[in-house]
């Protein structure tokens, strides 16, 4: 085998890590020792991630974009892994007593439908005023560059292309662009904002650093440290054995479809390899419920899951991924389309983030901030830009923000189906847009009334 750099097979991943922790790095000196820039309180993973993307574009580094997507889908997996493997503590009260899981669902998908009724509203405003010829259905990538990400924007943007809008996979992929830029610049200037009004406070630094006592580090039953293998190893082999079934899982899941029901697997496989990261933390809650049946059954006499490495193992995993997904992001060129663009991304923005304010006062009222900061980062960019948010004022994943991110996406899931429909009727035709238009207004009242109304019975 050659191991000299002719080998790019060889050295390119490592070099691409390289260059992330070579900005990780200076973004941490910068941060430290730059006064203006530390009380901006901008997340180090941030300021890194733009440092990244401006050395790309200037090309003073050999950043190579496809490598940061790869990076960021993969490490979104692992943080949220780590996360769900964790023993949770014990909490009074029943779980879940006000549906959250399936709120926060409804919340995410109102909140799609919500930048559809203004991505529509401008598409076709401007077709039947300013520019006739514009698709009049493009108001859909709105929700799904900014909802879904650029996976999403891309493959809705390549079916409206082939249907007739000229440039519509760079239009979605530049809106994804301009939501992930929102969810840093708007969602940091609202976090400075709200510490400067003292409404949040921040952790001492003894605890963002990561320290630990001997009780937080080794639980009772917990596997021993003078054990031969290290714990950390045994907590990297736990999240990465994991991910390795999930993949097995979705492979043979999307080959089942694609044999048993090809027309529902075209539709479906792309959403269970996006979404690999839920089908992964659903796993891991499997793997500890497996655990603890092995305790009870006194065929396993050690706790081996290890609450603060795998907090460690997540916060590693996020921080890569926030570097990795500001590094690739990439607005393409709009060729004219930069009146619908901007409007969109405007007001996309703005109406995201008053709706999110309202509802996440009603959902999540004993942690408001944290729930509205989370939700925004991922509704405006992806679910890495809403942990970014959530870590600033809860870095250790005390309050259940993070888990509705990830329970509210699988319910979101489910009740995203009708978008699908929606998004493929939408532009065959004005009378069949226009239907789309009141069917999408009619789910979100129904949606809405769910949130509102939907409680426990006691």
């Amino acid at each position: 085998m050659d191991f000299s750099s002719m080998n790019l097979d060889l050295w390119n991943a490592m070099i691409q890590f390289g260059f992330i922790a070579f900005v990780m790095l200076v973004a941490n000196v910068l941060r430290r020792k730059i006064v203006f820039i530390r009380k901006t309180l901008i997340p180090t993973a941030v300021l890194a991630g733009f440092l990244a993307l401006f050395l790309r574009l200037f090309d003073f580094l050999a950043i190579d974009p496809g490598f940061m997507e790869m990076i960021t889908y993969h490490t979104i997996a692992l943080g949220f892994i780590a996360l769900s493997l964790r023993v949770p503590e014990r909490r009074e009260g029943p779980p879940d007593a006000d549906f959250t899981a399936a709120k926060s669902g409804a919340l995410i998908v109102s909140t799609y439908l919500v930048q559809a009724i203004v991505g529509l509203g401008v598409s076709i405003t401007l077709a039947y005023t300013f520019m006739p010829e514009f698709f009049k259905a493009a108001g859909l990538l709105l929700p799904m560059g900014y909802g879904q990400g650029p996976g999403q924007a891309n493959n809705v943007g390549s079916t409206y292309e082939v249907l007739g809008f000229a440039g519509g996979q760079s239009f979605g992929l530049s809106i994804a662009a301009a939501g992930f830029l929102v969810a840093c610049t708007i969602g940091v200037i609202d976090l400075n904002i709200q510490f400067r009004r003292h409404r949040l406070h921040a952790e001492t630094p003894e605890v963002l650093s990561g320290s630990v006592t001997v009780d937080a580090f080794q639980s009772e039953n917990e596997l021993p440290v003078s054990e031969s293998v290290d714990r950390l190893s045994v907590q990297i082999a736990l999240v990465l054995l994991v991910y390795m079934f999930t993949y097995l899982f979705s492979k043979y899941l999307t080959e089942f479809l694609a044999a048993a029901a090809p027309g529902i697997s075209a539709t479906v496989s792309p959403l269970i390899w996006g979404f690999n990261f839920v089908i992964g933390a659903l796993l891991a809650l499997i793997c500890r419920k497996f655990f603890d049946l092995l305790t009870k059954s006194r065929i396993m006499t050690h706790q081996y899951p290890n609450n603060y490495l795998l907090s460690r193992i997540s916060g590693c995993a996020f921080d890569i991924m926030v570097i990795a997904g500001i590094c690739a992001i990439d607005i393409k060129d709009l060729k004219g389309l930069w009146l619908p663009f901007l409007l969109m991304a405007v007001l996309g923005a703005v109406v995201t983030y008053f709706y999110l304010k309202w509802l996440c006062r009603k959902i999540y009222p004993s942690y408001y901030y944290e729930g509205f900061f989370s939700m925004f980062g991922m509704m405006t960019g992806t679910i890495s830009s809403g942990i970014l948010l959530l870590r600033e004022i809860d870095p250790s994943f005390k309050t259940p923000a993070a888990n509705n991110l990830l329970t509210g996406t699988s319910f979101a899931i489910l009740l995203g189906a009708p978008m699908l429909i929606l998004i493929g009727m939408a532009p065959k035709s004005p009378s069949m847009l226009f239907l789309s238009c009141g069917l999408i207004v009619l789910y979100l009242l129904l949606l809405l009334l769910f949130i509102f109304k939907a409680q426990r019975r006691k």
